[in-house]
């Protein structure tokens, strides 16, 4: 198998070749939260990189419940023209253009003014800035109806708007992998307890979404390969949750792994574990790989062709790219025409290993901003200017957000 030959789903969905864009959250919504010009930008520098699929940043279903104050919402068909755009650049180039959908549950920061939820009143443990994420409000039944609908609507809206399919967020600590995991999920009722029971609500969106789009709509799952911290969801879970995911139509299982508490995704875990330089969760995903009836995919740490290479040769289907492609989205194309093409930030090594970790993402979001203004990229940059960049602007779009909320 190699990086460019091409992969049939199992709704007979083609991907042209075996690298895929994978979300980062952009946070370049409009004043609306629709999609911005800039955002069109960045995805129209991805469409033409070569990539077979392209995945978006999170798409939010619920305007109130945001990662982010600059974070792109479709909860109605009030912006659909806008939606209708950027599926027409994602897919102009042949590639697959997915849409990824999400809740973040209890990562949503207080300055935001909203009430966050949860499975259960457990706060988010990030030593000195827990306080920025408040103690969240346990979901009740209603509730939880009201959000797998929320997922369901989003994803037929995502359809109309011309993307070729979905891709449920259970992954990286937010709302479905709260559910999941038995260290944010304390409940006693049928939504917790037994895996089946905390995977219940994942399985539930899955079907709530397949009953509203078509066959050839795709639906895949991003899921944790494990979370990376003591007696929290680990692989043996995660491959009895792909097994659950087998009995529905799935058409491709993500792996990656971590949250807010423990980054794995950046390479940095909690529970003692030392991560692989590149490919970081690959060790975990060759036995869910093959426990798996649909084709999976591995992201975490991807930069050079020969780590795509030996991605797929462990059995793995896809290789999802993150930030390697935020700081050059040509790399595929320029794989495939021979080049040996890297590109990575350098590590960032502060002892505050939170805000280390916002540091990284704020050098990451440096980078597609770049690509939204048609810049070029700039991988040395300092993570401290960086940090106080996205701090600036995170501060500017709080205000902009609570001023939209409070005018309903």
């Amino acid at each position: 198998m190699t990086a460019f030959q091409a992969l049939q789903l199992p709704n007979g969905t083609t991907i042209t070749n075996r690298i895929a864009k994978a979300a980062m959250e952009e946070n370049l919504a409009d004043a609306s939260q629709g999609p911005s010009a800039e955002l069109l930008r960045l995805y129209q520098a991805w469409a033409e990189g070569g990539a077979g699929l392209l995945l978006t940043g999170n798409v939010m279903v619920d305007r109130r419940a945001m990662t982010g104050p600059g974070g792109v919402v479709l909860e109605d068909d009030r912006q659909l023209e806008k939606f209708r755009e950027w599926a027409r650049i994602g897919r102009a180039q042949g590639a697959q253009f997915w849409m990824q959908i999400n809740h973040p549950g209890r990562q949503m920061q207080a300055n935001l003014g909203q009430q966050t939820v949860a499975p259960s009143a457990v706060a988010l443990e990030l030593g000195g800035l827990s306080k920025m994420f408040p103690v969240p409000k346990a979901l009740d039944e209603a509730e939880i109806q009201a959000l797998i609908q929320r997922f369901a609507r989003t994803a037929q809206l995502a359809e109309q708007a011309g993307f070729t399919g979905v891709q449920i967020h259970a992954a990286h600590g937010y709302l479905l992998s709260q559910f999941l995991s038995p260290i944010s999920n304390k409940r006693t009722d049928s939504w917790g307890g037994t895996l089946e029971n905390r995977a219940r609500l994942l399985l539930e969106v899955v079907k709530a979404v397949r009953a509203l789009v078509a066959p050839s709509f795709c639906v895949a799952v991003k899921l944790n390969s494990a979370d990376f911290q003591r007696g929290g969801f680990d692989a043996a879970d995660a491959k009895r949750v792909v097994q659950l995911l087998n009995e529905l139509d799935v058409d491709l299982v993500e792996l990656s792994g971590g949250s807010y508490e423990a980054p794995a995704m950046q390479g940095d875990a909690r529970d003692g574990r030392t991560l692989a330089r590149e490919a970081y969760f690959l060790e975990f995903a060759g036995e869910i790989a093959a426990a798996a009836t649909m084709p999976v995919m591995v992201t975490g740490g991807i930069r050079r062709l020969p780590v795509v290479e030996q991605v797929l040769a462990s059995g793995v289907a896809l290789a999802g790219i993150a930030t390697a492609l935020a700081i050059n989205p040509a790399l595929p194309k320029q794989w495939q025409a021979g080049q040996s093409s890297s590109a990575e930030l350098a590590p960032i090594r502060w002892k505050h290993k939170a805000l280390a970790s916002l540091a990284y993402m704020a050098v990451v979001k440096f980078q597609l901003r770049q690509l939204s203004l048609g810049k070029h990229t700039h991988a040395g940059v300092s993570p401290l200017r960086a940090l106080l960049l996205e701090q600036l602007k995170s501060a500017r779009r709080t205000r902009q957000y609570k001023r939209l909320m409070a005018a309903g």
